[in-house]
């Protein structure tokens, strides 16, 4: 039995931020026609601070896979030399059982969750938004942004903040764009970016906003959101993360990747401990907004939200791109098991 084996060098040299959204969009849909299982999160926190998880699932009908990802998190490796991030990803055919590709997970995650919170802003933000917030800038900052860029091509300025180490966004807005390029073939040369240091006087200048922290306590109040603004949720995707303030989710459009996921590890998490909302109660799933099940935002003046904890099977419908494109460019290991 063949199996495709790819590194992370392969996968950089293989995916394309465009085709990587459009296969996330494409498992949105599915699953909002009742064709996607999510199966239970598995994680495990390390007395260092470091963290694992299995994220499981499948995308059957016209997608066909299954499979699944082992991510690690160890800060501290950073101070070792070694990476902090990395994980294995493993994908099978739904019709057959058979193994399709073994590979990193960890670039495969960054691209897929950029595509997610991008996906997200497109569909429901105010179709003229013309500035963006980045709350982060750490290592999956970058395909937040270029994602977003790639789906919301009218904006026009980027802020960046990073609340766990203010400097680090002074220098990030240095060679964002160079990396945008070289990283990602996106052109972003017609955007202005600035370094924020005020929270607060950033929110209220933003159309849009991207949060991708560690943070475990709200950096966002709902008063200071101005009429209109959307927010993508990317990092709290463990029990106990949480970046907003579960006030906004009284009053917003909440629309999650996964309604019943997101309510036990995600931005929702805390707001339904509080009794804000539940499963029953958030206003939909971002696929059914995209395959026209469910009105997304209904007014200019809408406050949105959209909540993404992650789906093994992003992860997978990506694993399948970019083995039928290793295969056809001759990339990659095939190896006999």
């Amino acid at each position: 039995m063949k199996i495709k084996v790819l590194s992370r060098a392969n996968l950089i040299n293989i995916l394309e931020m465009p085709e990587v959204i459009k296969g996330v969009e494409s498992v949105y849909k599915t699953k909002a026609q009742g064709n996607v299982v999510a199966w239970p999160l598995v994680e495990h926190k390390f007395s260092t601070g470091a963290l694992m998880d299995i994220r499981s699932g499948g995308a059957f009908g016209e997608v066909g896979i299954h499979g699944a990802k082992l991510l690690n998190n160890f800060p501290e490796n950073a101070a070792k030399g070694l990476p902090v991030f990395t994980g294995v990803l493993m994908a099978f055919d739904s019709e057959t059982g058979l193994p399709i590709g073994v590979m990193d997970a960890s670039y495969i995650t960054s691209m897929r969750t950029g595509a997610a919170a991008a996906i997200g802003a497109a569909a429901l933000a105010r179709p003229d938004s013309e500035s963006l917030l980045l709350v982060g800038a750490g290592l999956q900052s970058i395909y937040l942004l270029g994602a977003t860029l790639v789906k919301m091509p009218g904006l026009k300025k980027v802020r960046v903040i990073d609340t766990f180490a203010q400097d680090n966004a002074d220098r990030y807005i240095t060679t964002i764009q160079e990396r945008l390029k070289n990283e990602l073939g996106i052109d972003a040369s017609e955007v202005v970016f600035e370094a924020a240091h005020d929270m607060k006087e950033a929110v209220e200048q933003s159309d849009v906003i991207l949060t991708i922290t560690r943070s475990t306590s709200p950096l966002i109040m709902k008063d200071w959101l101005k009429p209109g603004t959307h927010l993508s949720c990317i990092g709290a995707d463990m029990v106990g993360k949480e970046e907003i303030d579960p006030e906004i989710f009284r009053t917003a459009r909440c629309f999650a990747d996964d309604a019943k996921q997101c309510c036990t590890v995600g931005e929702m998490e805390i707001p339904a401990k509080m009794g804000i909302l539940s499963p029953e109660t958030v206003t939909g799933e971002i696929g059914e907004v995209l395959a026209g099940m469910k009105p997304g935002r209904v007014s200019d003046e809408d406050i949105t939200v959209f909540d993404a904890t992650g789906l093994a099977v992003l992860d997978l419908v990506t694993a399948k791109t970019a083995v039928r494109t290793a295969e056809e460019k001759g990339l990659g290991t095939t190896v006999e098991i």
